[in-house]
């Protein structure tokens, strides 16, 4: 096994990804740092897309934006219940005066 997982804070992630643009090596800041490449690929690219909430949190970037897509979907579904909702409502109110019109013809209730 390896040791204990390591955790950087959001300003070492950031200062190395500083390094990183001015020009220093991925090699030259993952041998210093003993980090693998492939995460400093994935802080940059994390970086990249969300600069201001990236490395928030214990890595879960992943459980937002999964959150996020369940919301939409949410919200999608009931907007969907919502349309039909309205159709059922129109098609129940034209039914009420279809009934009280043929009331009013027949001459009222029996």
């Amino acid at each position: 096994m390896h040791g204990k997982r390591r955790k950087f804070t959001r300003e070492f992630k950031i200062g190395l990804l500083r390094e990183y643009e001015c020009g220093k090596s991925l090699a030259e800041i993952c041998r210093e740092n003993n980090i693998h490449p492939s995460m400093v690929s994935k802080w940059k690219k994390e970086y990249s897309a969300y600069p201001d909430t990236a490395f928030s949190g214990n890595g879960n970037l992943y459980k937002d934006q999964a959150r996020i897509a369940e919301l939409e979907r949410k919200v999608g579904q009931l907007f969907l219940e919502n349309e039909f909702l309205k159709k059922v409502l129109e098609v129940t109110k034209k039914r009420i005066e279809e009934e009280k019109k043929k009331q009013v013809l027949t001459g009222g209730l029996k």
